[in-house]
């Protein structure tokens, strides 16, 4: 992850600090980078969507088991390689990243989506940048009065977005909107703070493969074991129309948003700055409001104006010192 806080994909962990520098902080930004940029704004800003289509069939628990499964075992090739190579003591964090980075948020997404527009879920996710600096405090973060400005209007933003701004039409089959489900993105936002940071502060020297692969290999068994025993995953798989289409969205979710994503975010930091790879915070939201509307949700001037408050919040807190 950029030394500039950055958002989490909404499909897996954070990743870690890249291990290369950027070119020096004058030299132009090649054509390269902004070409990466934009992929992974198409990609991170299209997880919502998938996950709306997900929960067509399956429900929530059942697709947030689905995606830690997936990348799971997406990634267990490389877990496997560097398993031995991280001291014991680190597995702890492993697995606490883990936990509240990854595997909570999987479901608090999914849980959102049932009631809340997936172009609204993706505006929130720009939380990240605010949590993770706000978090940030107990690890020795200093946060100065103009990030505290920034944290305050992505607060402001979000209470606009969801208290004014409803459901964002028909977010459900039911059209049972409710815009406070909100929260559960909110809270899951926290989580890749939290995560974003333990990553940042005791996995010094790893690769962004190596922890992620990792943490997914520790949460992997238990998604899976839930998934198989606990949920009606199999039996929906073999009985109910469209369910391969719907996994297919999950599984395509998975892949895209943490293996795809993740190895792209490390090009992109080596090509160019932490701070221009951070402004993918601002396209990810367009992206996943654009793919709403062409799916039928409604977006009126309260979300907008809850969207710029909080995009204006991520570019305070990106440029305050």
């Amino acid at each position: 992850m950029p030394s500039s806080p950055s958002p989490a994909p909404a499909a897996a962990a954070a990743p870690a600090s890249a291990t290369v520098a950027g070119p020096p902080p004058h030299s132009p930004t090649p054509l390269a980078a902004w070409l990466l940029l934009i992929v992974l704004a198409c990609i991170w800003g299209t997880s919502f969507i998938l996950m709306k289509k997900g929960l067509v069939v399956f429900s929530a628990m059942e697709l947030g088991a689905t995606r830690v499964t997936v990348a799971s075992l997406l990634l267990l090739p490389f877990a496997l390689r560097h398993v031995r190579q991280v001291e014991r003591s680190r597995y702890k964090w492993l697995l606490l990243s883990g936990v509240v980075g990854t595997f909570v948020p999987a479901f608090l997404f999914a849980y959102a989506e049932t009631k809340l527009a997936s172009g609204l879920a993706g505006v929130l996710n720009a939380l990240t940048v605010a949590f993770t600096l706000l978090v940030g405090v107990f690890f020795g973060q200093r946060i100065t009065w103009l990030r505290a400005v920034g944290i305050a209007a992505g607060l402001l933003g979000t209470i606009v977005l969801m208290g004014l701004g409803g459901s964002g039409g028909d977010a459900t089959p039911a059209g049972e909107g409710n815009a406070w489900y909100g929260l559960y993105i909110v809270l899951a936002t926290l989580g890749y703070g939290v995560s974003i940071n333990i990553i940042k502060h005791r996995f010094h020297g790893m690769t962004s493969m190596a922890v992620t692969s990792l943490l997914l290999m520790l949460i992997g068994g238990p998604a899976l074991l839930y998934l198989l025993l606990g949920t009606d995953f199999v039996h929906k798989l073999q009985h109910t129309p469209g369910a391969w289409t719907a996994f297919g969205y999950i599984a395509l979710l998975a892949t895209m948003s943490t293996a795809v994503a993740m190895v792209l975010f490390n090009k992109l930091i080596k090509q160019s700055t932490a701070l221009f790879a951070s402004s993918n915070t601002y396209l990810v939201p367009i992206v996943a409001l654009g793919w709403g509307l062409l799916d039928g949700e409604v977006i009126n001037g309260w979300h907008l104006l809850g969207m710029v408050i909080i995009l204006l919040s991520v570019f305070i807190i990106n440029r305050a010192k």
